[in-house]
């Protein structure tokens, strides 16, 4: 084993895997942490609920059958969540609408 290197190191990460990371550093921690009081929402399923939503057009469910949601996304799909996570917390995207959109598709849903 070279110097450096743990017994358990699996070799650099999968574009895959940093994307599923980012997404989870975005929406668990990142976005509620920077939840401003004025925003609609706050919690970490909200932020992966709005983010998906957006991301799939409609209801996630209805395009990513398989849970845990971001496991089963095309990449696609999660790599436009994450973006879109980016520009909430960069103030380019409007949480409000995002929010109200996903709220709208899901009473259409039911």
């Amino acid at each position: 084993m070279s110097e450096g290197q743990g017994a358990f190191d699996l070799g650099p990460a999968s574009a895959r895997e940093i994307l599923e990371r980012d997404w989870l550093d975005l929406t668990r921690i990142l976005l509620p942490d920077a939840a401003r009081p004025d925003w609609p929402i706050h919690n970490d399923h909200c932020f992966q609920r709005v983010l998906l939503d957006a991301a799939c057009g409609g209801v996630w469910y209805d395009h990513i059958t398989a849970r845990p949601a971001y496991r089963h996304a095309p990449d696609a799909v999660l790599g436009q969540a994450v973006d879109l996570g980016r520009e909430v917390l960069a103030g380019t995207a409007d949480l409000s609408a995002l929010n109200t959109q996903s709220l709208h598709w899901r009473a259409k849903h039911s």
